[in-house]
């Protein structure tokens, strides 16, 4: 079910949105060679519970960290280890989320850690703008389909793959509401986007196949091909005045 927020609801998920958001920032600041995945996972959950919230990912489904953080050819869910080293040229996808007063916040972002090769380049910012064209097309009236449309076109005419397996989702009281968000789909499909509606939108978007596999962790997520993946996240509220993001560090 659909679960459609009223002007205080959204006001109040506004701070764990921005908790979220500024958690993330953090994370990508300690982006550098030689630390480690741990280490990075550590300041985030000090800062979430410094703000009074709960990091929404440690213990959700069984997941041992506040963090995901997927490097390289990981997709989503990579966790955190203290073997895990950064070094130059990696990228480093970060997904956070915390839990304020009763609401969640989720976001995403993908770092390069030093100097990264123009093909990891192209990928993230070939991702990072079909987040901005799925965010441009969740507008009050259009569907579900529209914003999947417009990720999936994007990233598709310039020789890249979308994630079928996992998507974005609504997102409140519950870190996963419905609808589901695909980074993909027909224009004019789908669920109706209405005022009120807040959702994640996340694409997933690989170098080669989209074809990916869970590994024995049943966490890390990686692609079939061993080829590179980007990921970037925003929570937005969908308003008569057109989409407003809600993980806004500040």
């Amino acid at each position: 079910m659909v679960i459609v927020k009223t002007a205080r609801e959204i006001s109040k998920m506004m701070d764990a949105c921005r908790i979220s958001a500024n958690a993330l920032r953090l994370a990508g600041e300690y982006v550098k060679p030689g630390i480690t995945t741990w280490e990075i996972d550590e300041k985030v959950r000090k800062y979430i519970e410094k703000q009074g919230a709960t990091p929404s990912f440690l213990g959700y489904g069984g997941f041992p960290a506040s963090a995901c953080i997927s490097v390289n050819d990981v997709v989503i869910h990579g966790i955190p280890s203290k073997d895990q080293v950064l070094k130059e040229g990696d990228i480093v996808s970060v997904d956070v989320g915390a839990f304020y007063e009763g609401y969640h916040g989720d976001n995403a972002y993908t770092y390069a850690c030093g100097k990264i090769s123009e093909t990891a380049q192209n990928l993230m910012d070939a991702t990072r703008i079909s987040l901005e064209k799925g965010i441009e097309a969740a507008l009050a009236g259009n569907r579900v389909g529209d914003i999947g449309n417009a990720v999936q076109t994007y990233v598709e005419a310039r020789g890249y793959s979308v994630v079928r397996d996992f998507v974005g989702h609504g997102v409140g009281a519950k870190l996963h509401e419905d609808p589901s968000i695909p980074n993909f789909g027909k224009a004019g499909r789908g669920v109706r986007l209405l005022p009120g509606m807040t959702i994640a939108i996340e694409p997933m978007i690989c170098e080669g196949s989209y074809e990916v596999e869970i590994l024995e962790d049943d966490w890390t997520t990686v692609t079939l091909d061993g080829k590179l993946a980007a990921h970037y996240e925003n929570t937005i509220a969908i308003t008569p005045d057109g989409p407003k993001i809600m993980t806004v560090p500040g």
